[in-house]
């Protein structure tokens, strides 16, 4: 008898992984199709059959999320496995709502069921948002294994916005290796940091594939994970990164919620820029939900490379694009490095967007006064280029963690602020790692 026809739910990335791990060879379903959102220009693609497995000799189609509804009726889905992240608690259950409307089941895969058994210990790093400061999490943790001569291998949650065959499987070791792949801005944000620290990093598609390559010359997995989501590989510790400028929304996201209760060190992050009530609500919410967790305060402090292109300037400023997007962070180091450091006027880039770039505001109308670095995709990339270079500006102050002159050809004087975690109080990193016995 044919499997219960079920369709997947998805933004190119735990989609994938959750059906590589759960379905491909699982003859008591059968996927029609997937859905895809949160990321532009990602459906209408197809999931290779080399990658979909003998059950799938044609792939399996993605469409747009839009197309739900039609879809459970059409193809008589009777289950629909929601697995994208980082959305509030109510817009799942509304998705769950219109799920069972249209006559199909709505399920959430556990961690349990989709997490890879490593032959080498695993750290995972995780966070309730997007924009937590997850990220300078991982590049601190690996300077401190390295350090004590750990080879540590990073491994970053999916962002396969290309060919999925031909990413099935991808190391970074070298600045050329982005170029090589042809990362998208939102991909070189996360990959680049850990190159220019002297590490490797892979990501791709298939995590079982990629796990065995890393495994070959790593003594530590990295779970570097993106977008809120739970890690894809067992963890021996986990580390999970709240934000105090956000407070309430690691009780009310998912999978965020459910990454704070796995956590065996909960981070408190940017306590250095956070209202003290906001940081206290955030900590009791900590010891209501994971009362067993290690707490640690972390500062975020910035450092800026040309502060005299900032003081008394009409500044126009870049942040981090999935933060200010999905993530719904108001600011973030660009804002705060430019108030710190004098700006005259934080520029309104808004009368200058063009293309994908004024979309992208029309989506997230509350982005305000500033510039997500939106780069998915070389169009997009021009798009981004030829806002900036139209903005009426003195100066642009780059707060994303990749190098942005060095991808686009910027026509005004350019500054960058990069941050670092900085622990605060007796709980550190590397004591959690000492009494885990990976140090």
């Amino acid at each position: 008898m044919p499997g219960k026809n079920v369709l997947i739910m998805g933004a190119a990335g735990r989609d994938f992984h959750n059906f590589n791990v759960f379905f491909r060879n699982n003859k008591e379903y059968n996927v029609v199709c997937f859905t895809a959102a949160q990321i532009p220009n990602i459906d209408g693609r197809i999931y290779p059959a080399e990658l979909a497995g003998k059950l799938y000799p044609k792939g399996i189609k993605i469409y747009e999320e839009e197309k739900l509804v039609k879809l459970i009726k059409e193809y008589k889905i009777e289950e629909v496995f929601f697995s994208y992240s980082d959305v509030p608690f109510n817009y799942v259950m509304t998705k769950a709502s219109i799920v069972n409307f249209a006559g199909a089941s709505f399920t959430l895969l556990s961690p349990e069921q989709t997490m890879l058994k490593s032959k080498k210990p695993v750290i995972a790093v995780l966070a309730v948002r997007t924009g937590c400061g997850k990220s300078q999490t991982s590049r601190k943790l690996v300077k401190i294994l390295r350090y004590a001569g750990k080879k540590v291998v990073a491994i970053r949650h999916p962002m396969p916005y290309g060919d999925l065959l031909k990413q099935k499987v991808q190391r970074f070791a070298e600045i050329k290796d982005l170029k090589k792949h042809n990362c998208t801005i939102e991909e070189i944000e996360e990959y680049e940091p850990h190159i220019v620290l002297g590490g490797i990093i892979y990501s791709g598609v298939d995590y079982e594939a990629i796990l065995k390559e890393a495994e070959k010359e790593a003594d530590i997995i990295l779970w570097d994970g993106g977008n809120n989501d739970t890690p894809f590989y067992k963890p021996d510790v986990t580390f999970t990164v709240v934000d105090p400028h956000r407070p309430g929304h690691e009780l009310s996201y998912y999978p965020g919620n459910t990454s704070l209760r796995m956590a065996d060190v909960a981070i408190i992050n940017k306590i250095d820029s956070a209202a003290p009530q906001d940081i206290l609500e955030v900590m009791n919410n900590i010891k209501k939900v994971n009362p067993d967790a290690v707490i640690i305060e972390g500062a975020s402090p910035l450092i800026v490379d040309k502060p005299e292109l900032i003081a008394g300037k009409r500044v126009l400023v870049i942040e981090d694009g999935p933060t200010l997007t999905h993530g719904e962070m108001k600011y973030g180091a660009g804002i705060v490095a430019a108030q710190k450091n004098g700006a005259k006027e934080i520029v309104d880039p808004r009368p200058f967007v063009v293309n994908s770039i004024k979309e992208t505001f029309k989506k997230y109308p509350s982005i305000g006064t500033l510039l997500p670095a939106m780069g998915y995709g070389a169009k997009q990339i021009k798009d981004l280029e030829s806002t900036i270079n139209k903005t009426d500006c003195d100066s642009v102050l780059i707060g994303t963690p990749v190098d942005l002159g060095r991808i686009l050809k910027i026509n005004k004087p350019s500054a960058r602020v990069q941050y670092e975690l900085q622990e605060i109080g007796n709980n550190t990193l590397e004591k959690v790692l000492k009494a885990k016995g990976l140090l």
